[in-house]
């Protein structure tokens, strides 16, 4: 029951730091678009006066602090007052209790709490016993565990190996293709996949933050990225500038677009000359208002996205493309925090210290990028013929179908759909648009090509290999030894696949 229910809510009010307006006694807080604090779920675990200071210490967070950052103090003590019922909240005994519960990933859950308390004991407010204040003094509390999916390399938490992360971009734009995914979900996945940025920043992009600059050698491309993570620092405030490939920037511009559209879709005229920079490049347009107001919405965070809509927008691309991991032989699992670890391990990889890493990854220091230098998960070595032939059939990087013959094959009565080798023919095209991939490279992973099962496979793949062996040893650079390894491991499926058909058609 809240026990302050029937005190007036309009008593006082007060603005969190992303300037959303809150009624102190209402029974949940909405600090941003993200996130809102359920505050009298805990009402029941304290008494009426020890409540009314606990709202007065959250409300300090919220309009100090970041929204994430009063949820985290707000989800701690919740999980403080569950775990220890009926003990008094704040006592010597439940203290002791709470931490006895907490093992060594979890005990940053008291370094949270014991902050907490300070922070309430040194606002004023009544409820935190001064022999309790003594005892959080005098211990020692572990941090956050960091980098344990980083260093252990999880196949399901950790960063994607090259293989993986090439399978899914491939399967995202051949999704799109074939319109099974929409612009927006294909916009959010590769942002993420080449940025490596959060989910906020992504969510709070404009229109305006996708720059381009002219260049000696023709023209650049950046998203300026709004900073998230920052200390007292309010909602798009400072920028970071993240350069970006040109087929990134066409992408983002069609999504630009779009964006125009619906504005003008839901308002019935087109937006004003000079709001169109300000408009969200992911908007919510349940949330547009009338024309006349349009200048006033767009100075706040309203119209954007909440950042949980590009984890259910990963969700779908996920279930879309299904990209099998060649570590599991299950569907990759996608979301935006394992793009990031990809990002950080592959820059380790190549080199770089960790004040590259950070700056990459839009960190404000270097203790978190740490985690990528200190234990570098290393890519394969050496991908040899037996290694390439067993891996195959679990990472089902080939897409086309293996026939026959010639005449077998969908456009087999046209000599200009063969796939060769610049020796033999391989197989043949079966797509009637134009393709500008390279052939026979490209050829192995897209799923127009149809591989004939008398073709010369094992010679392209024995090749394919000895030229990555020659690249390693010429370049002691992996990273560059293993940028065809996910072909590898599709001609390594076609040559098994022909082994099983030759078997099955000598005994049959």
């Amino acid at each position: 029951m809240n026990m302050l229910a029937g005190k007036d809510s309009t008593a006082e009010e007060f603005c969190s730091r992303d300037g959303y307006l809150i009624r102190f006694y209402d029974d949940r807080w909405k600090l941003s678009k993200d996130i809102v604090i359920p505050v009298s779920a805990v009402a029941d675990a304290l008494t009426a006066r020890m409540y009314d200071s606990f709202r007065h210490v959250l409300a300090f967070y919220a309009k100090t602090g970041s929204a994430s950052h009063a949820l985290n103090i707000y989800s701690r003590s919740k999980h403080y007052f569950e775990s220890t019922t009926p003990l008094a909240p704040f006592s010597v005994e439940s203290l002791i209790s709470y931490r006895s519960t907490l093992d060594a990933k979890t005990e940053w859950y008291m370094g949270v709490l014991r902050g907490f308390i300070r922070k309430w004991a040194g606002l004023g407010y009544i409820g935190i016993p001064s022999e309790s204040l003594s005892l959080l003094k005098n211990w020692t509390l572990k941090g956050n565990e960091k980098g344990y999916a980083v260093q252990s390399m999880s196949p399901d938490s950790g960063p994607l190996t090259d293989i993986e992360i090439e399978g899914v971009i491939a399967a995202v734009v051949r999704a799109y293709s074939e319109e099974r995914l929409a612009l927006v979900d294909v916009c959010y996945a590769m942002t993420l996949a080449m940025t490596g940025r959060r989910r906020v920043q992504i969510s709070a992009l404009k229109l305006k933050d996708l720059v381009q600059q002219p260049h000696k050698n023709g023209v650049r491309y950046f998203i300026n990225f709004p900073r998230a993570k920052q200390r007292n620092q309010v909602w798009r405030q400072t920028f970071n500038s993240f350069s970006i490939v040109e087929d990134l920037w066409l992408l983002l511009q069609q999504q630009a677009i779009s964006v125009r559209h619906a504005f003008f879709g839901v308002l019935g005229a087109d937006v004003p000359h000079d709001l169109v920079p300000e408009l969200p490049l992911f908007p919510v347009l349940r949330t547009i208002g009338p024309i006349s107001g349009l200048k006033h919405q767009l100075k706040g965070d309203l119209l954007h996205a909440p950042s949980n809509a590009v984890k259910v927008a990963m969700d779908r691309v996920e279930k879309a493309i299904s990209v099998i991991s060649e570590r599991t032989g299950l569907p990759v699992h996608l979301n935006a925090i394992r793009f990031r670890y990809t990002l950080g391990t592959n820059l380790a990889r190549e080199g770089k210290g960790e004040y590259v890493i950070a700056e990459a990854l839009d960190h404000s220091d270097t203790q978190n990028a740490g985690v990528y230098v200190r234990n570098i998960p290393e890519i394969v070595e050496r991908i040899d013929k037996a290694v390439a032939l067993q891996l195959a059939p679990i990472a089902q990087a080939f897409q086309g179908v293996l026939v026959v013959s010639e005449s077998d094959a969908r456009r087999g009565t046209d000599r200009s759909s063969r796939i060769t080798n610049g020796t033999a023919n391989l197989g043949t095209c079966g797509s009637y648009g134009f393709c500008g991939a390279l052939a026979p490279v490209a050829c192995y992973t897209c799923n127009h090509f149809q591989p004939w099962l008398d073709g010369p496979h094992e010679a392209v793949l024995d090749r394919l290999i000895l030229e990555r062996d020659s690249i390693l040893e010429k370049t002691k650079d992996r990273k560059i030894a293993s940028v065809n390894d996910r072909l590898i491991l599709a001609v390594s499926d076609v040559v098994n696949r022909c082994y099983t058909m030759k078997n099955e058609v000598s005994r049959g």
